[in-house]
């Protein structure tokens, strides 16, 4: 078998040398040589055609120094594949800095080189992977041989993770700090970085979650004294007016007392401070952690690592003449690709307009198919809505990753990280209006194109549209942002920890070889399926959570508090998940986050945004406080005696006469009641828009603009003060800079060139033999310039052009 050899020395040319790693040695310690392992049902070794395209591109495999070894059992074949020591080689020579760059006498120091038996382990399992989906000359990538049959499936090896399992991936471990360094030496940066990333997350929701369960909290201490509360669980002799068809009656005002008290939890004087709070908290946590990153990146040598240098060290080691493809845009491509975006998002709004629909005709089913829920229709419409809207994400994910995956292959993305970077613009556009697009219905559109009551709008002209709970829209916003985020923090982390160790159970109980070689193999094999976009799943999990715990916080504070408690489970279940129940992420490199941190910079955005709209619009906030200084008592100066909210619940509800009803007689108790009210401000007349109602929503933009304005530059001032890299980290690339500079540089004044060592003399030797063209001899001019007139440095620099 070819690269067996032991390579201790790589041999540079006249005399050059850099040690390298003991590959023999690292493989013997690890616990298997190989590093991938293709599959193949016994089936397909019966079609000589299939065996032959197996033939084929395993020979061109080992052609291109890769290493094959073929085991069977009962039901697969099991062909185990690594890389060659010289595949190696080639890419580390690949990843070189340019010579000029190199202390004299020296080859030139490898960039972000393996420097442990994990690391290098990670690199070997990156180029093999790159290699076996990369086009041979049959034209064919595994990832085609899988679709037709050849191969059934492709997966590195679990090796070496025994430490990573008793120290990190079990439930016990849940309140211990990550190691960090050992993800990225067993999975690679890019997996590292997403752990770094959510436990950074979930350690800044702590000061998040306190200050919402303070605000909270703050309510029960005005559970009974609240103003607005007292008014109405004594209004007795106040009656609303019927909201639906299926419930005709006049509802006292009184009944709504514990609702009343209810929404006094989240919606009060503390709002708009946490709404306030949670603008900035968003800003100053992504800052941090751009800090954080920086730290973590300079500690993990990447600092100057490029992308696209790895791509093409590892296009040029599967292939020699490998050719980078080039950048291109189509105005047509993206024109058709923003049109069928526009069309996708257009179908997210329908959706909610559907769940609209649905909570209408629920209202009129459950009043006549279940009569003992009585006055709990409303509420057992809005949850099953919010369950509908569950269900109706749950479809709607499948659906958007492939349309956004189709747009993507549609656009012809020059690499896999350009096509992860649009797929994950695309695919969170249309996520985002997936997830909020009710939510958005319900903050600002529920209940205020109904009409009045004498002149409802009618759905189809039968059914009247759903109107706001009683004791406000920021109840129905509650509710629907409760269940819907429990259930996503829930059910999503049940089934995705279930699903995988069921499978787990069920596979292992079937028998493995007694050989051990072959063992490992079959309990790789055994273990849950891993793609490309693994990792990016468990990303778009928690932008979408980031979102629910930002963007309409005001309405949910105890949003972040979810959000830690599900965290602190996220980490320990992913990391299970991928050490225990799944087949190994194949290692990437990355020294950040990528496209993810402009998604949490544009939800900071949206974040101020909406909780600005919820609290002008949605909350009784602008209302109570114009009330206070211009309607209430205390308008010509404060009344320690009166509450100055006293009568503000009458202020707040219109009154319509019952005289004015299409059908009067047939509303329940309408005999003894002559008017009703209603949430809004019109006149008992016509039900039009006041003068007040005119200056409230004048006020409530007043409201919304300075919000948005200080909230914004809050969130500039703490981006501006809070630097992306720290000083420590700039001082430690600088140094960095300078040594390496100082080491390549040519002596200073007043020294002389020094007795020349046989390698000094040969790596001059070749430079200039390697030198040519017209500057080849000025060049040498400006050398000896600078090597024997050391009293003018200055020629040094711009001997060239002296």
């Amino acid at each position: 078998m070819r690269g067996e050899e032991s390579l201790r020395t790589l041999v540079g040319t006249e005399g050059d040398s850099l040690l390298l790693m003991d590959l023999n040695t690292t493989e013997t310690e690890a616990s298997e040589p190989w590093d991938y392992v293709l599959v193949a049902d016994r089936c397909t070794q019966r079609n000589p055609r299939q065996v032959q395209r197996q033939q084929q591109f395993l020979e061109e495999l080992e052609r291109k120094g890769f290493c094959y070894k073929a085991r069977e059992d009962q039901e697969k074949v099991f062909f185990g594949i690594r890389a060659d020591n010289r595949v190696f080689e080639r890419y580390r020579r690949l990843l070189m800095e340019p010579e000029a760059t190199a202390p004299r006498g020296e080859l030139a120091r490898p960039t972000s080189i393996p420097a442990t038996t994990s690391q290098l382990l990670c690199s070997r399992i990156r180029i093999v992977h790159f290699v076996l989906n990369s086009k041979m000359a049959a034209g064919d990538t595994l990832q085609d041989l899988v679709k037709d049959g050849v191969f059934e499936a492709g997966f590195p090896l679990h090796k070496g993770e025994e430490d990573l399992k008793k120290k990190w991936a079990r439930w016990r471990n849940m309140f211990q700090e990550q190691p960090i360094g050992d993800i990225r030496n067993y999975f690679g940066e890019k997996v590292a970085l997403y752990f770094a990333w959510l436990g950074w997350y979930t350690y800044m929701l702590v000061p998040a979650a306190v200050v919402g369960l303070i605000i909270f909290l703050s309510g029960f201490a005005l559970f009974e004294a609240s103003q607005i509360s007292r008014e109405i669980c004594e209004a007795h002799d106040v009656y609303m007016c019927p909201r639906s068809d299926h419930n005709p009656r006049y509802q006292r005002l009184s009944e709504t007392c514990s609702f009343a008290k209810l929404t006094h939890l989240f919606d009060n004087e503390g709002t708009v401070l946490f709404a306030m709070f949670m603008a900035l908290w968003a800003t100053v946590f992504l800052e941090l952690w751009k800090l954080e990153r920086a730290r973590v990146v300079l500690q993990w040598d990447l600092y100057g690592w490029d992308e696209d240098q790895e791509e093409m060290a590892l296009g040029l080691t599967a292939c020699p003449d490998y050719q980078p493809r080039l950048h291109q845009h189509s105005y047509m491509r993206s024109t058709v690709i923003l049109l069928l975006s526009l069309l996708m998002i257009c179908l997210m709004i329908g959706m909610a307009h559907v769940l609209v629909i649905y909570r209408v005709l629920a209202a009129a089913l459950f009043s006549s198919a279940l009569p003992f829920l009585g006055e709990q229709v409303t509420t057992a419409v809005v949850v099953t809505g919010a369950l509908v809207h569950y269900v109706s994400i749950l479809v709607m994910t499948k659906i958007n990753k492939y349309v956004a995956l189709k747009l993507c292959d549609f656009e012809k993305p020059r690499t896999f990280s350009e096509r992860e970077s649009k797929f994950t613009i695309k695919f969170f556009t249309l996520q985002f209006f997936a997830h909020f697009s009710s939510l958005i219905y319900t903050a600002f559109i529920l209940g205020r194109i109904n009409g009045n009551p004498g002149k409802s709008v009618r759905l189809a002209g039968l059914w009247k549209l759903e109107e706001c709970h009683l004791s406000g829209c920021m109840m129905d916003l509650f509710v629907q942002m409760a269940i819907i985020m429990s259930l996503k923090q829930t059910l999503s982390n049940c089934m995705e920890y279930l699903g995988p160790w069921l499978a787990h159970k069920c596979r292992f109980m079937r028998a493995t070889s007694q050989d051990p070689e072959l063992r490992h193999w079959q309990r790789n094999y055994r273990l849950s399926l891993v793609n490309t976009f693994s990792l990016f799943d468990e990303f778009m999990e928690m932008m979408i959570q980031y979102g629910f715990t930002t963007i309409f916080v005001a309405a949910f504070p105890l949003a972040p508090l979810l959000a830690l408690f599900s965290n602190l489970v996220e980490i320990r279940l992913d990391a299970i998940k991928m050490v225990w129940l799944q087949r190994r992420l194949v290692p990437r490199k990355a020294k950040d986050i990528g496209t993810w941190l402009q998604v949490l910079e544009i939800i900071g955005v949206l974040a101020v945004i909406a909780n600005g709209m919820v609290v002008a619009f949605t909350s009784e906030f602008i209302p109570r406080v114009v009330y206070k200084y211009r309607y209430g008592p205390c308008r010509q100066g404060a009344h320690p005696a009166v509450d100055c909210l006293t009568g503000y619940v009458n202020h707040s509800l219109s009154v319509f006469y019952t005289k004015d009803f299409q059908n009067p007689v047939e509303i329940e108790g309408s005999e003894n009641v002559t008017e009703c009210r209603y949430r809004d401000y019109g006149t008992a007349q016509n039900s039009s828009f006041t003068e007040q109602s005119w200056f409230l929503l004048a006020i409530r933009l007043a409201f919304l603009i300075l919000f948005e304005h200080v909230a914004l530059c809050a969130k500039l001032i703490a981006a501006w003060f809070v630097p992306d890299v720290p000083q420590s980290v700039k001082n430690e690339v600088l140094k960095k800079k300078h040594q390496r500079l100082g080491e390549a540089g040519l002596p200073g004044p007043g020294v002389g060139p020094g007795p020349e060592s046989p390698g000094t003399r040969d790596t001059g030797r070749r430079r200039a033999q390697t030198r040519s063209g017209p500057g080849a001899g000025q060049e040498a001019k400006t050398q000896s310039c600078c090597h024997h007139r050391p009293p003018r440095p200055w020629l040094c620099v711009w001997g060239g052009g002296l």
